[in-house]
């Protein structure tokens, strides 16, 4: 059985819509952020493409102690709330505190579980209990058919509407590799697949302080999971990826997004013409 995710009128999963969950790394200013989701929202309406705004109030894992990591919690999920009841989006944020998970819930609309996370027993279940669709981030750890035993950690609390998202697998130091059957398996398990296009060109502290990234491999990657049947593309952008604060080397910039999402809606049409 495959199960759908509901979040707001956006149905993820089976044979909806290809999902596309984007938005910059972390919230730099409002201006900027608002910006962002603003031509996010623009073009996706235009394109009849689901769309979740994703931003960071606190990046808790960055390389080094001096790395920018957000406004914070009360100040980034107040940002966050106003581009929710301006443009009238679905928002998606990770939380990494037990602490965050309450107030978080009140103005997200998924909340993420980022991957060095997804096997704190504890957290994932605290997560899961507040009662909002779920997004997973698989660990860059763990093999595909390890998702099965956090998909029965969020289960055992009621909770059906969870996703998984791929974000590569660590391969040596400072690299990453897709395993495109891995997707195939987790689609397997029953619940919706989301791919991250960006975090999987990441090359983690490749920079030395810094993670660097090859982002002109994200359409190629981006394009594979499309056609490999995923229910969503991740994707971080930025209106100028050359001076962002977090991952501006695996991000895109916006005049790049239009030309990606008519491909993978093509993609996922001619994938669902030959499912049917």
């Amino acid at each position: 059985m495959r199960h759908i995710v509901n979040v707001g009128k956006i149905a993820i999963g089976q044979e909806n819509p290809l999902v596309l969950i984007a938005g910059p790394c972390v919230i730099e200013t409002f201006d900027a952020t608002m910006e962002t989701a603003a031509f996010l929202k623009d073009l996706t309406d235009e394109l009849q493409i689901p769309f979740v705004f994703k931003t960071s109030f606190d990046k808790a894992n960055r390389t080094s102690l001096s790395s920018y990591r957000g406004p914070g919690l009360s100040k980034g999920l107040e940002i966050i709330s106003a581009i929710k009841d301006k443009l009238g989006v679905r928002v998606i944020s990770d939380v990494h505190r037990f602490h965050e998970i309450a107030p978080a819930a009140q103005v997200l609309d998924i909340l993420q579980v980022p991957a060095f996370l997804c096997r704190q027993t504890d957290f994932i279940l605290a997560v899961s209990e507040a009662g909002k669709p779920v997004n997973i981030k698989k660990g860059q750890f763990l093999a595909p058919w390890d998702v099965e035993h956090i998909m029965e950690k969020v289960v055992s609390t009621g909770n059906r509407q969870v996703l998984v998202t791929e974000r590569g697998t660590t391969f040596g130091y400072n690299n990453l590799v897709v395993d495109f059957q891995g997707l195939a398996i987790m689609r397997g398990l029953g619940w919706p697949v989301i791919f991250d296009a960006t975090h999987s060109v990441q090359l983690p502290g490749g920079a030395g302080k810094t993670s660097s990234g090859q982002r002109e491999f994200v359409p190629l990657m981006a394009s594979a999971a499309a056609a490999a049947g995923v229910d969503g593309i991740f994707i971080e952008v930025h209106k100028d990826p050359e001076c962002a604060l977090c991952d501006g080397p695996n991000s895109l910039a916006l005049h790049s997004v239009r030309p990606l999402l008519e491909q993978l809606k093509a993609i996922r049409k001619a994938v669902l013409s030959n499912e049917t």
